[in-house]
C-alpha cells in the first residue's frame, strides 16, 4: 500500500524515529542535573559519567549494524533491542523514585547507592537499545523504497532528520518543565520520575508503532555484514605483509595489496577508499569533544544564571533547545543563501573546506563560553578557605557603632539598620573584637574552627551593647536558582514567621532562624505573629541563587517593618549571553555534521556506507571519551581556564585537518566501480579464449 507515492510503512517508521529521539533527548536532556541534585555528585564527576554514557550510546551502532547484518535482519534487532531500551528507560524512572529509600522521610534518599546502582544499570540498557537501533532505523527505512523511487527516498532522508530534531526540540523543552515541577509521596521534591517517566512511555509507543507496521514492511535478509570482510581483508593483509618482510620479496603498490592472495580485487580497491576517508576522520573527535558538551558543562553554567525572560522563567536544562531550533533555521539558509552567495564569489568552498570552517567556529563557540564564564565568575561569592575565617556584622540599633577585630587587624564603622559585607580573616590571627557605641564599649574573645562564615548581630541601647553571634552554615551558592531566606528577631519579645507556604517556627529575641529555600523569580507574603497580633508585608521578588537575611524591626497592626542584608549575591548575568555561543556552535554543526555525512558517502562505494557511517559515529564517542580525558587530566581550577583549553585544543586539530585536507585528491567511487567492471569483462574474455584454446588443444 502507497500513499502520495511514498510505502505506507514509512509513516510507522518516522512517527517510531520521532518519538524514540523525544525519548532519548528527553531523558538526556535533565540527565547531568539528576547526577548533580539528587545523586549529589559533584560538576566533574556528573559531567565524566555523562559523557561516558554519550560515549557508549555511540559505540553500539557498531553491534547493531553487525547483529542486523549479519544475524537478526534489521527488523528483528530493532524490535529487540527496542525492548531493552524500554526496560531501560523505565529503570531510569523507578531510580530517581525519592521515596523508595526515604524511610526518615526527610525528602532526600536514605540508601543513595541503590539509586546510583539502578540508573547506572538503566543507562547501560538505554546505550544499548539506542546505540543498537540507530544504524538500523534509517537504513529499514531506505529499504522500503523501490529503485524507481529515489527522489521519494531523498525526500524520505529529510523528512527523516527533520522528525529527529523535532522529536530532539519538543522534549528538550517539555522534561525540564516536568523537571521542574514538585512530586513526592511524603515529601516534595523535583519530579524526576516524571522527567524520566515521559520518556520512558513514549519509548513503548514507539516500540507499539513500530510493530503495528510490521505487515506493511519488506525485510530484507541479513546478506552478511561487509564491516566484517573489511576488517577481516585488512588482518589478512597486514598478516601477510608481515610474513613478507624480508628484502626478497617485491614491494607493492600499496600495503592492502598484500591481501590479493585471498580476496578479490573489488573488494581491495572498495577497503582503500574507505581507508582513505577513515584516515581523514583521525582528527574529526576534537569537534565532538567541544559539541556534546552543551549537555553538561554549559547546562551547569546555566545553573549560575538569571533565567528571567520577562514573564518567563527558563530552566538551565532548557538552554539547550537554542540548538535544535536554530538547525532548523538555520539548514534552510545556509543551503538556500550562505551556499549560493560562496559561491557567486568564485570560492570554490569544497566539502573538507567546510568541515575546516565548522571545527574554527566550534573553537570560538568556546571562547565565547569562556567569556562568559568570566562574567559569572566577577558574580559568584568567595568562601573561606580552610585556615579562614569570615564575618559579617549588622548593626541592629539606633547607633552607630564601630568594630575593632583584634590584635589590630581591621576597623569598621556600621551605621545603623546597615550590615558590611563579609570580611575575611585568618583564624589563627583572630582573638577578639572590641565594639564601640556612643560612649559605651564591650570586648568579647573569639574562637573560631575556620572555614566557616559567622554573623554578629549588634543591638546598642541606652546602657549596654547585645551581642548576637550566628554562625552561617551555607558554603555554597544555592543549587537551581533558589534563595535562602532567615529571620533575625529585632523585637523585645518572641515572634512566629512564615513566609509563603514555609514556617519559621518561634524566633526569640535577638536570634535568628534557620535558612529555608524558596525558588526565585517571585514574591512572597510574609506573615509575623507577635502578641496574638498578626502583621505582614509582601517580600521584596527573590531573583536566583541568593541568600538574605531578613531583619524584623516593628510589628504593629498597620504594619510590618523589615530589613533586607544580602548574604550571597543572585545571580546576575542573564542566560540570554549563552545564545552567542549556542548560535556560533549550531552554525558550525550545520556545516561540519551535514557536510561531514555527505562527504563519507560521496566518497564511500555504495556497499561501504555502513562502515562509514559506523566509522563517523565512532568519531563522537571518541570525541565524549576526550573530555573525560582532558577534564580530568587538565586539574584547572578554574572553568573558563577549561573553555580556553579546549577552544586552543580544537584550533590545534583543526589546522591539521585543514593539512590533511589539502593533500587529500577527491576520487569517484564510481569510475572506480566501472573501471573494475571493465577488468573483470576482459579478465572475463581472456578466460573465454584460454578456455576455447584449451578444448581446441585437448581434442587434438
Amino acid at each position: 500500500p502507497s500513499c502520495f507515492g511514498y510505502p505506507l510503512s514509512i509513516f510507522f517508521i518516522i512517527i517510531n524515529e520521532f518519538c524514540e529521539r523525544f525519548s532519548y533527548y528527553g531523558m538526556r536532556a535533565v540527565l547531568v542535573l539528576y547526577f548533580k541534585y539528587f545523586l549529589q555528585w559533584d560538576d566533574n564527576l556528573s559531567t565524566a559519567i555523562y559523557h561516558t554514557f554519550v560515549a557508549l550510546c555511540y559505540l553500539t551502532p557498531i553491534l547493531g549494524a553487525i547483529i542486523a547484518d549479519s544475524w537478526l535482519g534489521k527488523f528483528l534487532t530493532i524490535v529487540s533491542l527496542s525492548i531493552v531500551y524500554t526496560v531501560g528507560q523505565a529503570v531510569m524512572a523507578v531510580s530517581s523514585i525519592n521515596d523508595l529509600t526515604d524511610d526518615n522521610r526527610d525528602g532526600s534518599p536514605d540508601n543513595l547507592s541503590l539509586h546510583i546502582g539502578l540508573s547506572m544499570t538503566g543507562l547501560i540498557l538505554i546505550a544499548l537499545g539506542t546505540g543498537g537501533i540507530k544504524p538500523c532505523v534509517s537504513a529499514f527505512g531506505g529499504d522500503q523504497f523501490g529503485d524507481n523511487q529515489e527522489k521519494q527516498r531523498s525526500r524520505f532522508f529529510s523528512i527523516f532528520y527533520l522528525s529527529i530534531n523535532a522529536g530532539s526540540l519538543l522534549s528538550t523543552i517539555i522534561t525540564p518543565i516536568l523537571r521542574a515541577q514538585e512530586c513526592g509521596i511524603h515529601s516534595k521534591q523535583r519530579c524526576y520520575p516524571l522527567a524520566f517517566g515521559v520518556p520512558a512511555a513514549l519509548m513503548a509507543i514507539s516500540l507499539v508503532v513500530f510493530i503495528a507496521g510490521s505487515g506493511m514492511y519488506k525485510k530484507v535478509r541479513p546478506q552478511g555484514n561487509v564491516m566484517v570482510q573489511v576488517f577481516k581483508c585488512i588482518g589478512f593483509a597486514i598478516k601477510n605483509r608481515f610474513r613478507h618482510r624480508s628484502k626478497e620479496f617485491p614491494k607493492r603498490e600499496h600495503w592492502l595489496d598484500w591481501a590479493s592472495e585471498k580476496y578479490d580485487k573489488r573488494l581491495i580497491a572498495q577497503t582503500k577508499m574507505v581507508l582513505k576517508v577513515l584516515f581523514l576522520y583521525i582528527p574529526l573527535p576534537m569537534f565532538w569533544a567541544l559539541f556534546d558538551q552543551q549537555g553538561s558543562r554549559w547546562t551547569l553554567q546555566a545553573t549560575t544564571m538569571d533565567g528571567n525572560f520577562v514573564a518567563i522563567r527558563i530552566q538551565p536544562d532548557q538552554m539547550q533547545t537554542v540548538n535544535p531550533i536554530l538547525i532548523i533555521i538555520m539548514v534552510p539558509v545556509v543551503d538556500a543563501v550562505i551556499y549560493p552567495l560562496i559561491k557567486k564569489c568564485k570560492i570554490n568552498f569544497t566539502p573538507l573546506r567546510k568541515i575546516t570552517v565548522g571545527m574554527f567556529l566550534a573553537s570560538l563557540a568556546f571562547v565565547a563560553a569562556a567569556l562568559v564564564q568570566v562574567q559569572i565568575d566577577k558574580t559568584l561569592p568567595v568562601f573561606p578557605a580552610a585556615e579562614e575565617s569570615q564575618i559579617k556584622i549588622i548593626n541592629l540599633g539606633i547607633d552607630d557603632v564601630t568594630v575593632q577585630f583584634e590584635p589590630h587587624l581591621q576597623s569598621v564603622k556600621v551605621t545603623s539598620m546597615e550590615s558590611t559585607g563579609y570580611m575575611t580573616f585568618m583564624t589563627s590571627e583572630l582573638q577578639s573584637v572590641h565594639i564601640t557605641s556612643g560612649n559605651k564599649a564591650k570586648d568579647e574573645a573569639i574562637s573560631f574552627l575556620g572555614g566557616e562564615r559567622h554573623t554578629i548581630g549588634i543591638q546598642s541601647n541606652e546602657t549596654t551593647i547585645l551581642t548576637e553571634w550566628l554562625f552561617d552554615k551555607v558554603t555554597s551558592k544555592p543549587d537551581e536558582g533558589n534563595n535562602l531566606i532567615r529571620f533575625i528577631n529585632n523585637l523585645p519579645e518572641a515572634i512566629n514567621v512564615t513566609m509563603g507556604e514555609t514556617s519559621f517556627g518561634t524566633v526569640m529575641p535577638l536570634s535568628a532562624s534557620n535558612y529555608s529555600l524558596f525558588p526565585g523569580g517571585r514574591k512572597y507574603d510574609i506573615m509575623v505573629m507577635r502578641n496574638v497580633i498578626p502583621c505582614s508585608v509582601v517580600s521584596e521578588e527573590l531573583k536566583f541563587g541568593s541568600a538574605y537575611t531578613i531583619v524584623v524591626n516593628e510589628c504593629t497592626a498597620e504594619k510590618l517593618n523589615v530589613v533586607y542584608s544580602e548574604d550571597i549575591p543572585p545571580n546576575t548575568v542573564h542566560m540570554a549571553w549563552q545564545i552567542p555561543q549556542y548560535f556560533i556552535l549550531t552554525c558550525a554543526e550545520v556545516v561540519f555534521s551535514v557536510t561531514g555525512l555527505e562527504f563519507s558517502y560521496s566518497q564511500a562505494p555504495s556497499n561501504m556506507k555502513a562502515v562509514l557511517q559506523a566509522g563517523w559515529l565512532l568519531t563522537v564517542a571518541v570525541g565524549n571519551i576526550i573530555v573525560l580525558i582532558v577534564a580530568g587530566a587538565s586539574k584547572l581550577s578554574e572553568q573558563w581556564a577549561e573553555y580556553v583549553l579546549f577552544a586552543a585544543l580544537l584550533l590545534a586539530v583543526c589546522i591539521i585537518f585543514a593539512i590533511m585536507a589539502y593533500f587529500y585528491t577527491y576520487v569517484d567511487p564510481n569510475e572506480v566501480e566501472d573501471q573494475l567492471d571493465e577488468e573483470e569483462k576482459k579478465q572475463a574474455k581472456k578466460d573465454q579464449v584460454c578456455e576455447k584454446q584449451y578444448e581446441t588443444v585437448s581434442q587434438m
